[in-house]
């Protein structure tokens, strides 16, 4: 197998990796400089970003759950970089896992809702990973409808058919049914452990998706009691409802105010499973130190969502506010990264993939619309993003959340409902975190929304974006008056392709 680290590297970013990392490891030897890393990809589902120990510490008072352990999580953190404004385009399970992989746009990628198969001809990290030398293994949850088989683009998989189930789950080993017994996420786990043991010679990338926490909420038996009688803190957001669940939306901001909740109550099974998952990441990273493989593998950690506890009135995902859309993220590679270190730039689910790429030498492919985070985790000044653009194409079986197409700045965002332009939302994120007041209306503000209109326009055009022709509400968001010209004949010439 040839894994020796090509010349061309043809990341995005632009940075010469193998002097990046000779630097910042100090002086390796020439065969430890010339390994490509390991990568160890690990995800959970729908864990919110500040569902992590060392953020409830950073908040102080804000936190609103103080009592959060998470010390394999923060171990991550201390050990490498924590990126604290780390986001998916498009806040659903499926759509964000085909994000990843992919390092593209839902609405380009295949994949834009929960009942989609993921294609079997995608272009992926794995695929490309594989062709350099790789060992590409996939374990735990996939999702992407109910689909079977090997998953697309791995050597090896060991996974569940849809969202499985906590306790005694019935695995798919390269497609070959096996049952299983324990809770899923500690079996998902042993195969990982598995996998790294049987390729510690070679370069691999393994992706570990957890269940947890996504609902039904169910711990393993050690972590029933942990957190017993906590109570989360109160937020701004919580007496604020989403403008698309009041009836009098058109009628202004006291229309969409509740009546504070001071001791909101909380699902605590939900921490308990983000609590073993974490116990599960320990085992991983111990795996990798008594391999020995520490210093040559970029671990991962994050999430394919965010995730509701109320604000604004909701459970679940699947809409714009900074609840749903942002991720927890924690990035470790000793050969590059220092410790404790934090960054603060809008980074996306679609970074992954063109990170993976340029670090191990393989060429970045056009097609992909992420950035490899590379020069940042090397501490280098670059020039990076400072808008995204988000989506969420509304589904039959979900019709509460409507479509949803945002712009989302360093201190700003605009959220539009295409069809329903009275309940487009403008939030002054640096004066209103919690985004409580729709300054749309607002005669103050309307500096801001010309600035956010006109950054709308060009994120949309920058990003192609169309409604997929699958998409339950293509007639719908076809009809909106938001998106610009150029983007409406792009989306009209994909859909007749």
């Amino acid at each position: 197998m040839n894994w020796r680290r090509s010349s061309n590297l043809g990341g995005k970013g632009g940075l010469a990796v193998s002097l990046a990392v000779a630097l910042m490891a100090g002086g390796l030897s020439g065969a430890a400089a010339e390994r490509p890393p390991n990568f160890l990809f690990i995800y959970t589902d729908d864990q919110r970003y500040d569902a992590v120990g060392v953020v409830q510490r950073e908040q102080g008072d804000r936190g609103r759950f103080p009592w959060l352990q998470t010390p394999h999580m923060d171990r991550l953190a201390a050990e490498g970089m924590r990126f604290r404004n780390a986001f998916v385009t498009l806040p659903l399970c499926a759509p964000s896992r085909a994000a990843f992989l992919t390092g593209r746009y839902n609405h380009l990628n295949g994949v834009a809702n929960n009942r989609t198969p993921f294609p079997e001809d995608s272009v992926t990290y794995a695929t490309l990973l594989r062709r350099a030398g790789y060992a590409a293994g996939y374990v735990g949850k996939w999702h992407m409808d109910g689909q079977r088989g090997k998953r697309p683009g791995f050597d090896y998989s060991a996974s569940f058919i849809g969202q499985g189930r906590y306790m005694d789950c019935s695995f798919e080993i390269d497609g070959e049914a096996r049952p299983t017994q324990g809770w899923v996420d500690d079996v998902s786990t042993d195969f990982a452990i598995d996998f790294i043991k049987s390729h510690r010679e070679k370069p691999f990338v393994l992706v570990v998706g957890f269940k947890a926490c996504h609902g039904p909420f169910t711990p393993p038996e050690r972590a029933k009691n942990r957190f017993a009688d906590a109570q989360a803190r109160s937020v701004p957001n919580l007496s604020v409802r989403a403008v698309y669940r009041t009836a009098g939306a058109a009628g202004g901001e006291e229309a969409r105010k509740t009546q504070a909740d001071t001791a909101p109550r909380l699902n605590l099974d939900y921490f308990r499973c983000i609590s073993a998952a974490d116990d599960n990441l320990g085992r991983l990273l111990a795996v990798l130190d008594e391999a020995g493989l520490t210093q040559d593998t970029m671990v991962v950690y994050t999430s394919d969502n965010g995730y509701y506890l109320g604000e604004h009135g909701l459970g679940d995902k699947r809409s714009a506010y900074e609840e749903s859309l942002r991720i927890p993220l924690l990035v470790r590679y000793p050969k590059l990264i220092a410790k404790g270190a934090v960054s603060d730039e809008l980074v996306l689910n679609i970074d992954v993939a063109p990170t993976f790429l340029e670090l191990a030498g393989v060429p970045v492919p056009a097609e992909m619309q992420g950035r490899s985070w590379v020069p940042l985790l090397a501490g280098k000044k670059t020039e990076w993003r400072q808008a995204f653009l988000a989506e969420y194409f509304r589904e039959r079986a979900f019709p509460a959340t409507p479509t949803v197409v945002a712009v989302r700045t360093r201190d700003a965002k605009l959220i539009k409902y295409p069809g329903q332009q009275q309940w487009t939302e403008l939030f002054d994120l640096a004066r209103d975190p919690y985004e409580t007041r729709n300054l749309v209306n607002d005669p103050g503000s309307k500096e801001l929304l010309a600035r956010m209109e006109a950054e709308f326009e060009r994120q949309a055009v920058a990003v192609a974006y169309r409604v997929p022709p699958y998409a339950d509400e293509l007639a719908a968001a076809e009809s909106a008056t938001a998106t610009p010209k150029a983007a409406k004949g792009k989306r009209k010439k994909a859909a007749k392709e």
